[in-house]
């Protein structure tokens, strides 16, 4: 039947279909158990009559195999729910079914040697008959099915009683012929009578849904506006504009009663990569059973917000509000290690927690809420999935962090971010053997800032690779000096975090620089961790890409992580640098001194250069150079010092070796 015979709003179309599917899959079990009987019962008819024979066997066997897979694709369809997902293919499914049942019934008088329509086998040809009605009552709600079905097996009763010859025989075929065509006819009358009605009450139901919609939007007006104004739709929980009125009231609870405050800040960790990864259902849905867990372990013992993003607050009131909030805070931690599904996947979502009390760490909402916040921002960086609550320290750090993050970019700008020389010394003749390029910075209220600070700052604030850049420079700009002090083949190092490999394009930004100073890249040397050199997804492109174009390639701090021979040898690693906690006091450790040996054996095999970092004392280079190692650096032979300060010094430091040449 063609279901375009009715006027029906395609809306509509989709719940029919799955109305049909719906009332087919429910009469399909009583459908097969039926069948199933009327095959045994055909089957025993036939061997009374005629004997077990190979072809009946076969018949029996094949309806049997059919009606198992009819089972179990009615399963299947149950299971997956493809009633309500995908009615057109649990329809087609069905239709399929049925198809392969109506053939095999069909097959049985072929099955049968010298099969008699009209004589002793004429109780088959009623069986087949009186199947194939069923067949169509069965099948009201959809035509399809039930003809899929009927119509072999009323053809094949055709053609045995047209093949018997006879007037009987003709009359039959007529009967059945003209049965068959009221059987479709009503058939396809009573799916239109079925897609009626459904179409009736779904109409019904969407102007009684429309009304009722219509209503409680007029009666639930005031109330859903509330709940919008207070309540974070995606979890349920309340809002930044709930949660801060309801901090201000606790502390000023608290302030008046004499009891405490607590707050807990958390935030979920590496949620952006989900976000960004399988899109913003699937943080949705993370956010929203985040949300759960948060109600299950807190109840109505406090309130409980989603704050934006990925960060949630619980405030908790009471003398014990600090031990309260330390219990929870555990429960949290022990449920985030059940795994959450996403969008279609699964995984274990960490979260970091942040304490602070009233009146203990503040005076203030605002100033309790910023304490939280320094006790989760420290919680993230001792490694995630853990509570840490507020200490008075890390408010000077943060501040420090703050005044950093405010006048790094105008630093770099100014030129207040300088860049320093550490010489590398050849130990062999004394000679200039290169220089590593550092990071300094002296802040006018901070002193001196750290290089690990300076690069934190920049990445937060994403100026990685404007400061980067900025050092780059610095060095090109000596490697342009070097030839006129006698030095034009001595190299500089740069050193590259990992974490910058994955923010920006480094080989870009070094080609644009070297460019710029027309500096020949092979007089560059990129120094990067081990953890650079694991990581083949961030940075294994990259160095790649930096190898290709002539830059020397440097393992810094060599042997405190895990570095891979094989990367080591693909890369075609130019330098090795030993970790200065190996060279210190290297004259009095021979478990160092095994070590050193072991990379220096090491560095020969692989055709790498060694650099031994941290050389304090004389004792040490001796021990250094007795063991094979051929440059090192430290403050034995110099200390980092600006450009000016290091022309002074390789002027110097001619002179002495010129001298001391001349004493040998």
């Amino acid at each position: 039947m063609d279901q375009h015979d009715l006027p029906i709003n395609s809306k509509f179309l989709p719940a029919i279909r799955r109305a049909q599917a719906s009332h087919i899959l429910q009469g399909l079990s009583s459908t097969l158990v039926f069948n199933a009987a009327i095959s045994l019962s055909a089957s025993i008819i036939v061997a009374i009559s005629r004997g077990l024979q190979t072809g009946l066997l076969a018949w029996s066997a094949t309806i049997a195999l059919v009606l198992a897979y009819r089972v179990f694709s009615a399963a299947r369809l149950r299971r997956f729910n493809y009633v309500d997902s995908h009615p057109d293919y649990a329809l087609r499914l069905v239709s399929f079914g049925a198809f392969l049942t109506g053939i095999t019934w069909a097959a049985l008088p072929f099955c049968i040697p010298d099969f008699e329509a009209t004589g002793r086998d004429a109780t088959i040809s009623l069986v087949m008959i009186g199947i194939s009605a069923g067949s169509m009552v069965r099948g009201m709600g959809f035509a399809q099915i039930s003809m899929a079905f009927a119509l072999p097996v009323l053809i094949s009763v055709i053609f045995t009683l047209t093949d018997m010859g006879g007037p009987s025989a003709a009359v039959m075929v007529l009967n059945v012929i003209g049965l068959m065509m009221v059987m479709v006819r009503s058939n396809l009358s009573a799916e239109r009578v079925f897609v009626s009605n459904e179409l009736a009450k779904l109409e019904a139901t969407a102007l009684a849904d429309s009304l009722a919609t219509a209503n409680e939007d007029i009666l639930q007006k005031n109330s859903r506006l509330e709940v919008l104004a207070n309540r974070d739709p995606i979890t349920g929980l309340a809002n930044r504009m709930h949660f801060n009125g309801r901090l201000l009231g606790e502390i000023a609870g608290a302030q008046v009663n004499g009891g405490n405050v607590a707050l807990l800040l958390l935030d979920l960790d590496r949620f952006k990569q989900i976000n960004d990864a399988l899109g913003h259902s699937a943080g949705d849905a993370v956010l929203a059973e985040v949300g759960r867990r948060l109600i299950r372990i807190i109840g109505d013992d406090g309130v409980t917000a989603r704050l934006g993003g990925d960060e949630f607050a619980v405030i908790l009131s009471g003398t014990d509000a600090r031990e309260r909030a330390l219990v929870h805070s555990a429960a949290m931690l022990e449920a985030s290690r059940q795994p959450i599904a996403y969008g279609g996947a699964q995984s274990v979502v960490g979260v970091s927690i942040g304490l602070a009390t009233f009146p203990d760490h503040a005076g203030s909402a605002e100033d309790l809420l910023a304490s939280a916040d320094m006790a989760l921002y420290e919680a993230k960086g001792k490694g995630r999935r853990q509570i840490q609550e507020f200490d008075p320290d890390l408010k000077a750090v943060a501040e420090r962090q703050r005044l950093i993050e405010q006048d790094l970019e105008a630093a770099i700008r100014s030129g207040a971010i300088e860049t320093w020389f550490q010489p590398q010394i050849d130990l062999e003749s004394n000679g200039i053997a290169g220089f590593e390029a550092l990071v300094r910075w002296h802040h006018p209220r901070l002193g001196f800032v750290s290089p690990p600070e300076i690069v934190t700052a920049a990445q937060s604030l994403h100026l990685a690779e404007t400061l980067t850049a900025h050092i780059a420079a610095s060095v090109c700009k000596l490697l342009t000096r070097l030839p006129s002090l006698e030095l034009p083949d001595v190299t500089v190092a740069l050193n590259i975090s990992p974490r910058e490999f994955a923010l920006y394009s480094v080989a870009d930004m070094l080609e644009l620089v070297t460019c710029q100073h027309g500096v020949n890249p092979a007089r560059l040397e990129i120094e990067i961790t081990e953890e650079a050199i694991l990581d083949s997804d961030g940075a294994g492109e990259q160095l790649k890409r930096l190898e290709t174009a002539g830059y020397k390639l440097a393992v810094d701090d060599f042997g405190m992580g895990h570095s891979s021979l094989a990367y080591l040898i693909s890369l075609k690693i130019d330098r090795l640098k030993i970790d200065r906690s190996f060279a210190r006091n290297v004259a009095a450790s021979r478990p160092n001194q095994d070590l050193i040996a072991a990379l220096v054996g090491l560095g020969y095999a692989l055709s790498l250069d060694i650099v031994v970092e941290g050389v304090e004392t004389a004792e040490d280079a001796a021990i250094l150079k007795m063991l094979g190692c051929r440059v090192a650096q430290g403050y034995f032979f110099a200390r980092p010092m600006p450009v000016e300060a290091l022309i002074a010094w390789i002027g110097r430091h001619r002179q002495e070796a010129g001298e001391r040449k001349a004493v040998a």
